[in-house]
């Protein structure tokens, strides 16, 4: 490959990189934590704080039907379409969500609507988007700024795949050499350049799918409403539905008819859906019309693409009572449902076991490392040599990097403990004010000073979780794992990883400081000052 060609991937692969850098560490990080999102919901579950664990619950026809209809009787505006979640062992109770006419979304469960009637017109989202695990998604797709952080996040996407593209053809002509090269020693800047290197290519099919799928999910709407203009005459928008789910929309025709059992449609679901599949969900449309359909939806195992849905004809007294509309499971979907379905497990990693979500969880950690290593490093390769004075540039690019990085795993860490002293009440209220105190600390204080000690503060709110954890539930990482609640003891013990984890990388960024050149951004001495007694030997030298 010709020199000209190889610099210009290297600019366009560093300056993407610096541009969608801190944007893609908070997504990755948060991301690899969303990986366990159901572990997060039995993590922060109040009931926990009862001594009351989750156990394994069964759900019956009866007990949907009986929520389904008081549901509709409280608030009728669930009756035109309503989400309902069965309970399981994460979620232990029934979770609905519709819109009203507004169309603003809602939402009841089981317990709240057996309250009294104060309790029963407690249909806001606060308490759901707030919780621990709600943020930590929205902060991985969005940065926790709605739908406008959501199309950010897309674009990012896009300059993230180029700079995937760029470093690939930039590494190609050296990949053999490059593959195993991680070379310790006292040269740190090359051991950070071999471990980017070497992280980044042996993660690199992960980061393509991260990419691809990342764009497509966040700039999807986007991309409908431009081809729906230039290329299908306005009628895309209708058909939309039928490519994310089992059912089409349809319009109440004005006749009650009672809607089949819920035992019965579950029923009908796992017979065309197999024994591998597993109901999760039930939406229902026009709910006691003439016109009604439900769409079962759950998931399927051992299947790349897990998640599916099957659509039935759920008005009793019609002729087409019980009817398929279709079957969007594993192994009986059409194209368009494959390849949506594939997206999202290999985005979210939801087609395996344990096995491959701890995979994924190493591998969003190692991206998120790529991107703080790589901006350190573009910092490092522009110092100029011998110089006092750097460009003030690469000072407040350094401070911005370690306070938007490290204040983004503080913030984090301390949303565990949150959730579990206000569970009522959102964890942004405690990550976002920790994260711009920290992006104020990095910004008064040397680079590598700031970097040492929010590391310090970092390892310390990590451990705040087991501890937490231990005080306000008595679950303590020892008793959780000798009874098997793995998904309890789970996150304290990489709480306490990631926190030696801090530590020791505190200790080697204080020990480049010492040993480090003194013209850096990351050095504690000053060039100026380690001149001033060379320049003073010269002197008597020649005397």
């Amino acid at each position: 490959m010709k020199p000209n060609t190889l610099r210009l991937y290297n600019t366009l692969h560093t300056w993407v990189g610096l541009m969608a850098g801190w944007a893609l560490f908070i997504a990755f990080f948060a991301g690899a934590i969303t990986v366990f999102h159901h572990e997060l919901h039995v993590w922060q579950n109040p009931a926990r704080l009862e001594g009351r664990h989750a156990t394994e619950v069964q759900v019956e026809g009866p007990a949907i039907d009986a929520f389904v209809q008081k549901l509709v009787a409280v608030h009728p505006d669930a009756a035109n379409s309503v989400f309902v979640g069965l309970p399981s062992k994460e979620e232990p109770d029934f979770n609905a969500y519709w819109q009203n006419k507004a169309g603003e979304w809602l939402t009841m469960n089981g317990a709240r609507l057996n309250g009294d009637a104060a309790a029963q017109q407690q249909t806001s989202l606060d308490h759901v988007t707030g919780e621990l695990s709600a943020f930590l998604n929205s902060l991985h797709y969005s940065l926790g700024l709605d739908t406008g952080g959501m199309y950010f996040m897309g674009v990012i996407s896009v300059l993230y795949g180029l700079a995937l593209v760029s470093g690939v053809l930039l590494h190609l002509p050296r990949l053999k050499k490059d593959l195993f090269a991680v070379r310790p020693g006292r040269n740190l800047k090359r051991f950070w350049m071999d471990a980017h290197n070497v992280i980044g290519l042996f993660s690199l099919p992960f980061h393509l799918i991260f990419a691809v799928t990342g764009a497509l999910f966040c700039l999807s709407l986007i991309m409908v409403m431009v081809f729906n203009v230039l290329t299908f005459d306005g009628k895309l928008m209708e058909v939309v539905p039928r490519v994310i789910g089992a059912a089409p929309e349809v319009t109440a025709a004005g006749r009650p008819s009672p809607t089949m059992p819920a035992a019965q449609l579950l029923a009908i679901a796992r017979e065309h859906g197999g024994e591998r599949f597993t109901p999760e969900a039930i939406r229902f449309q026009r709910y006691g019309d003439a016109n009604a359909v439900a769409e079962v939806r759950g998931d399927s195992s051992r299947a790349l693409g897990n998640g599916g849905a099957v659509g039935i004809h759920a008005a009793a007294n019609e002729p087409n009572a019980g009817q398929l509309i279709a079957n969007q499971t594993a192994g009986g979907r059409d194209g368009n449902h494959a390849l949506y379905s594939a997206m999202y497990a290999l985005h979210f990693g939801t087609f395996g076991d344990l096995a491959v979500r701890l995979v994924y969880l190493l591998a969003g950690l190692a991206g998120a490392f790529l991107f703080y290593s790589g901006n350190l490093l573009w910092i490092e390769t522009r110092r100029k040599t011998r110089q006092a004075e750097q460009p003030r540039v690469h000072r407040l690019l350094a401070q911005a990097t370690v306070g938007v990085c490290i204040g983004t795993c503080i913030g984090v860490a301390l949303c565990f403990p949150a959730a579990l002293l206000w569970p009522e009440r959102a964890v942004s209220v405690v990550f976002w004010p920790v994260f711009f105190v920290a992006i104020a600390w990095s910004l008064l204080r040397a680079p590598v000073r700031a970097a040492v000690e929010l590391l310090y503060v970092a390892a310390l709110a990590s451990l705040t979780v087991p501890l937490s954890n231990a005080l306000l539930t008595g679950d303590h990482l020892f008793v959780a794992a000798l009874h098997g609640r793995w998904a309890v003891a789970g996150f304290d013990i990489g709480a306490i990883a990631m926190a030696v984890g801090y530590v020791a990388l505190a200790r080697a960024t204080a020990r480049r400081a010492r040993n480090g050149p003194a013209e850096s951004v990351w050095a504690l001495r000053s060039a100026s000052a380690e001149g001033a007694p060379q320049a003073t030997m010269r002197k008597v030298d020649a005397s």
